[in-house]
C-alpha cells in the first residue's frame, strides 16, 4: 500500500522531485561560509595578505608584484596577438595578390586563344592521347593538372583530404584591463595605500596577526565598514570619517596634503555573512546526474 505523500511514494516507476533532490539531481545551492568571503586587507589576486598594496581607480587593492606581472603578462598576450594578426593580413594580401595574377594569366590565355583560333591546328591530340583514352584517378599516367587537382581535392570522407576553416584572428584590443572589474587599466593610473596599524600595547600582546585602524576615529577595520582612500596621498580611512571631514575640509587628516571630491575611492572588500550586504553569497552548480546516489562518477550498467 503506497503512502499517501507525494514525499514518501516512492513506488513510482519514474523519480519524482523530491526524491531527485534528494539524490543532488539538477541545481545544487549552497551558502557561502566565512572562509569563502575575502577579507578587506588581501590581494585581488593571490588572495594572501596584500604586501605594498596598489590600488586602481576602482577601488581593487592588489599586491604590487602581482599587478605587474598581470599587466606584464597582458602586455605580452598583446604583442602575440597583434603579431598573429599582422601575419594573417600579410598572408591574406597575398593570397589576394595571387588571384589577380592568376585572373590576369587567365585573360591573357583566353585574349590569346581569340586570337590564334581561326589558325589551323596541325597538332592532333588523338596522337598524343593515350590508347586508354582517359586520364583519370583510375589511370596510371597522370597529368600534372590532374595531380594538382587530386592533392587539393576536398574531400569530407577523407580524413586527409577534409577542408578546414581558417581560423581568423581579430584585431586584438591595445590596452591593458584590471583583471578584478575588467575595466581599462594603465599602470600609471595606479596609487599605492596606506593602512594604519594598530600600535597599542593591548593588540600587540593578545594578535599575532596585523590589525588595522581608522586613523581619524581609531575604530578597527572589518569587512563590516565601508573604507575610503585618497588617491592623491595613499591613505585610507572608513566611510564616515571621510564624508564628514575630508570632503569638507578637502585636506587629509594624516599629511595634511590637499585632496579634492574626485580623489576620494572607495574600496572594495569581499563581503560580510549579513544577507543586507548586498553581495550574493550563494554558490550554485548544476548536475545532470546525482552524487548522492554515485551516478556522477560511474555510468551506469546497461541490463542485457
Amino acid at each position: 500500500m503506497p503512502q499517501r505523500h507525494s514525499k514518501n511514494n516512492n513506488d513510482l516507476a519514474f523519480f519524482t522531485y523530491d526524491e531527485k533532490k534528494k539524490l543532488g539531481y539538477g541545481t545544487q545551492k549552497e551558502r557561502l561560509g566565512r572562509d569563502s568571503i575575502k577579507p578587506f586587507d588581501a590581494c585581488c589576486l593571490c588572495l594572501k595578505h596584500f604586501i605594498n598594496p596598489m590600488c586602481c581607480q576602482k577601488g581593487h587593492v592588489f599586491c604590487k608584484e602581482c599587478i605587474f606581472e598581470c599587466l606584464l603578462s597582458q602586455k605580452k598576450d598583446i604583442q602575440r596577438k597583434q603579431a598573429a594578426h599582422t601575419a594573417q593580413q600579410k598572408q591574406e594580401n597575398q593570397e589576394e595578390e595571387e588571384k589577380l595574377l592568376q585572373q590576369k594569366a587567365r585573360e591573357l590565355e583566353a585574349f590569346d586563344q581569340q586570337n590564334h583560333g581561326a589558325l589551323p591546328q596541325y597538332n592532333d591530340r588523338n596522337q598524343n592521347r593515350d590508347k586508354t583514352g582517359f586520364h583519370g584517378a583510375n589511370s596510371v599516367k597522370v597529368t600534372s593538372y590532374e595531380e594538382e587537382a587530386l592533392r587539393t581535392m576536398k574531400a569530407f570522407w577523407l580524413p586527409s583530404a577534409t577542408p578546414a576553416a581558417p581560423a581568423k584572428v581579430d584585431a586584438p584590443s591595445t590596452s591593458t584591463v584590471c583583471p578584478e572589474g575588467s575595466e581599462k587599466l594603465k599602470l600609471k593610473s595606479l596609487f599605492p595605500v596606506y593602512y594604519t596599524e594598530d600600535s597599542s600595547e593591548e593588540k600587540k600582546s593578545s594578535s599575532l596577526d596585523k590589525t588595522f585602524i581608522c586613523p581619524s576615529c581609531k575604530v578597527t577595520l572589518t569587512n563590516t565598514m565601508s573604507l575610503v582612500a585618497l588617491s592623491s596621498c595613499g591613505h585610507v580611512f572608513c566611510k564616515k570619517c571621510a564624508d564628514k571631514f575630508m570632503a569638507v575640509d578637502k585636506v587629509c587628516l594624516v599629511c595634511d596634503k590637499g585632496c579634492k571630491e574626485r580623489h576620494l575611492v572607495n574600496l572594495a572588500k569581499g563581503g560580510t555573512g549579513f544577507a543586507g550586504h548586498g553581495d550574493n553569497l550563494e554558490a550554485k552548480d548544476f548536475k545532470h546526474l546525482g552524487s548522492g546516489s554515485g551516478l556522477g562518477l560511474v555510468r551506469p550498467a546497461v541490463k542485457t
